[in-house]
């Protein structure tokens, strides 16, 4: 699903990631945990084709993106990637279905399409009730199960999640956790999750342990198929 193969990236005279080898199988849940600075939420951007790298090659989804024009990179973003972010980001002016069509309508689905596709993740996110409510009628954990479901409208094959806990309360934390889960089981995403939160670390299928732009430590890839770019 996801191969990266010898990634660098740096920042002026800052090297940031220095040879980055990683592969992600179909269906994971894997965190990417270490210390501020070690290269982490970079290398999510890479994944997630919102920076390139200096050298390497990113393969996501049998494509290598590392050879696609801007133009291409934001169509196969827009249909094989999700994003969620430590803070929600909806758009206030625009009601929680509203929100999550947004993507939809860029990847140029029909209203009809996008609003079914809305609605069936609402439900899945208990938030029917709440439908046409803009953010600022929402509660943080509320807020951000619709940006997960925004994520998810377009059906992408890898969601990328950059602290997605970091502003959530306890209660709503862990029901956040558990529902990368149960979206993993019924939609048979892969979830690529940067985070500090131990908890939700210990609960991913792999860790992935960073220092000073190095992998330092990471558990087996679940599965033995080959990953073919």
């Amino acid at each position: 699903m996801i191969e990266i193969r010898n990634i660098t990236k740096s920042f002026g005279s800052l090297q940031v990631l220095k040879g980055i080898d990683l592969d992600i199988a179909k269906g994971e849940v894997v965190s990417i945990v270490g210390p501020s600075g070690a290269g982490k939420t970079t290398l999510l951007q890479i994944i997630g084709t919102l920076d390139r790298p200096d050298t390497g090659s990113v393969c996501v989804d049998s494509v290598d993106t590392t050879t696609l024009s801007q133009k291409q990179l934001s169509d196969f973003r827009n249909r094989h990637l999700g994003f969620v972010f430590q803070f929600h980001q909806l758009l206030p002016e625009f009601t929680a279905i509203e929100n999550i069509m947004i993507p939809a309508y860029i990847a140029g689905r029909s209203n009809k399409d996008a609003k079914n596709r809305a609605e069936e993740l609402l439900q899945f996110m208990g938030l029917t009730d709440r439908a046409h409510h803009k953010p600022a009628e929402l509660s943080g954990g509320e807020k951000q199960r619709v940006a997960v479901a925004r994520a998810l409208v377009n059906n992408p094959a890898v969601i990328l999640a950059d602290e997605p806990s970091g502003s959530l309360d306890t209660k709503n934390k862990q029901e956040l956790h558990q529902l990368f889960f149960d979206l993993r089981d019924q939609f048979g995403q892969t979830f690529v999750i940067v985070t500090h939160d131990e908890e939700l670390a210990t609960l991913t299928d792999r860790t992935i342990h960073m220092r000073d732009g190095l992998l330092v430590q990471q558990s087996p890839i679940l599965t033995e198929e080959p990953l073919i770019c």
